[in-house]
């Protein structure tokens, strides 16, 4: 499965520590990267973590009470975005792993699946370095659920969505490493009933928290996310990475202000993109 991202593409893991504050900072370094990779600089993998947060999908912001439900998770501590990729609601802390791909999108391209089939290959290649057997294919009952879910006997621990521009993509998965999984779907599935006033709405989830599960639970006490993060960059690093900061990294003004950005174009307090 290797040598799908060109080489040479940098791995940038910043997952020893947890990040705090705007949820919406990663997304937007993801999102300056992708349009300096478009434009000829080189792909890179991002690995980080999020110390109490919840992102939205695109379609989330779109239902009838979801302002109320974003007030609802601030109140409980949570920082709160709507992320520019594909998928629903997801809930991040210290025991899950975030990973992006971000790499060019050859012209002409026009088979998304095939960002998917990497990132999916990543992960299972990843998770079989702990001894476990990963498949794919959406999960009824989860949380974010899709055709790429990532499950292991039959529970989901990860998700994958999607950013495409012009010339580069970023796909993204989220990797419920540690801590409680039923928890996580047990909080998707309050957000949910605030944001629909209890009202059945097309397109959201009918999240069944015990559907999902975390490495810990099913690899034992060799899973946790430092030996995930370990498999992963050893995977990357047999695919041809090169571990450290990409050269062309953003400032702290340009992240800011891309993050501004999303905001305001895809956060419904801010209006409608």
């Amino acid at each position: 499965m290797s040598g799908r991202i060109p080489s040479p593409f940098f791995i940038q893991d910043t997952s020893e520590k947890t990040l705090v504050g705007d949820i919406l900072f990663p997304f937007a370094y993801d999102e300056l990267l992708c349009g300096k990779v478009g434009e000829g600089s080189a792909p890179f993998v991002h690995i980080w973590r999020h110390e109490k947060a919840v992102v939205l999908g695109l379609r989330d912001r779109r239902l009838p009470n979801v302002e109320q439900a974003m007030e609802w998770l601030r109140l409980h501590g949570y920082q709160v975005g709507v992320r520019n990729t594909g998928g629903a609601a997801v809930s991040l802390d210290p025991g899950v792993v975030n990973v992006s791909i971000v790499m060019p999108n050859p012209p002409g391209k026009l088979e998304f699946k095939d960002d998917f089939e990497l990132m999916y290959a990543l992960v299972r290649e990843s998770l079989s370095k702990l001894g476990l057997d990963a498949a794919k294919g959406e999960v009824a009952g989860s949380y974010c659920p899709g055709e790429y879910d990532v499950s292991v006997g039959g529970r989901k621990l990860c998700g994958i969505s999607q950013r495409r521009r012009a010339n580069a993509f970023i796909v993204n998965a989220f990797v419920n490493a540690e801590g409680h999984a039923i928890r996580r779907g047990e909080l998707i599935r309050s957000f949910y009933e605030v944001a629909t006033g209890g009202r059945a709405e097309p397109d959201v989830p009918d999240v069944r928290p015990e559907t999902m599960a975390t490495l810990a639970e099913l690899g034992g006490p060799g899973a946790t996310v430092r030996t995930f993060v370990g498999a992963v960059v050893e995977t990357l690093k047999q695919w041809g990475g090169t571990v450290g900061r990409h050269p062309d990294k953003p400032s702290m003004r340009e992240l800011e202000e891309m993050a501004a950005t999303l905001r305001s174009r895809y956060d419904t307090r801010s209006g409608d993109a």
